[in-house]
C-alpha cells in the first residue's frame, strides 16, 4: 500500500472543546457559517451512557474520492505522494456536485464566493514538514495524523456508529471507540 495519510479520532481523549475547529477557522478564514471542521458531541442513541463523547470530523480525504469523481472542471485532485484531496478553488465553477455528492458532507458552498471549498489537510503545512492546524492545536492529542500503509488498526474502527459507511469510497480517518464508563457498585 502507497503512503495515506489520515485522520485518526481517538474519541476516548477528546473533551469537545473546539479548539481543534477554532484552529482551522483561524488558520483559513473561512466566510460566516462555511466550517471546514466540526465537532460533533455523539447522541444517546449511539453512545448510551452519561459521559460525553465526541468526533472531531472534517474532510475524509477517501481514497476514491467522489468529489473528485463528479466534478465536471477538474478541480480537485489526490496528491500521489500522501493521498490527500485538494481542492482548486479558483477552478471551482460553484455547480455543486461536490457538495451533493459526499455523503460525509465535507465540501461546502462558501455564498460569498459561490464556489465549493473544503479540509485541505493543511498540504502547505505538510509540504513544510508541518502538523495541520486542527492536529497541532488539539490539547489532548484526540487528533492525530497517520499514515494508514504503517498504522495498526488493532485499536481502531473505521465505521463507528452513526458514521456512514460507503466502503467503496474508503474514507481515511479511522476512530479510537470512547471509552466505556466503569461499573460503579453500591454498597447496599
Amino acid at each position: 500500500m502507497k503512503k495515506q495519510l489520515a485522520f485518526y479520532i481517538d474519541a476516548k481523549r477528546c473533551i469537545g472543546c473546539f479548539t481543534c475547529a477554532m484552529a482551522c477557522k483561524n488558520q483559513y478564514h473561512q466566510e460566516s457559517g462555511v466550517i471546514w471542521r466540526d465537532v460533533y458531541e455523539l447522541k444517546e442513541e449511539i453512545y448510551p451512557h452519561r459521559e460525553r463523547a465526541f468526533y472531531s470530523l472534517a474532510c475524509n480525504h477517501c481514497e476514491n474520492p467522489t468529489c473528485l469523481n463528479v466534478c465536471p472542471v477538474v478541480a480537485y485532485y489526490k496528491r500521489e505522494a500522501d493521498g490527500v484531496v485538494v481542492h482548486e478553488q479558483e477552478k471551482c465553477i460553484g455547480c455543486g456536485n461536490c457538495i451533493r455528492s459526499c455523503p460525509y458532507g465535507a465540501p461546502r458552498y462558501n455564498p460569498v464566493l459561490k464556489r465549493a471549498e473544503k479540509c485541505s489537510f493543511c498540504w502547505q503545512r505538510l509540504d513544510d514538514d508541518r502538523k495541520p492546524a486542527c492536529v497541532l492545536s488539539c490539547p489532548t492529542d484526540a487528533l492525530q495524523i497517520v499514515d494508514l500503509a504503517e498504522f495498526d488498526e488493532a485499536n481502531a474502527v473505521q465505521y463507528p456508529a452513526g458514521f456512514p459507511r460507503y466502503p467503496s469510497l474508503n474514507p481515511s480517518v479511522r476512530f479510537r471507540l470512547p471509552a466505556m464508563p466503569k461499573m460503579i457498585r453500591r454498597k447496599l
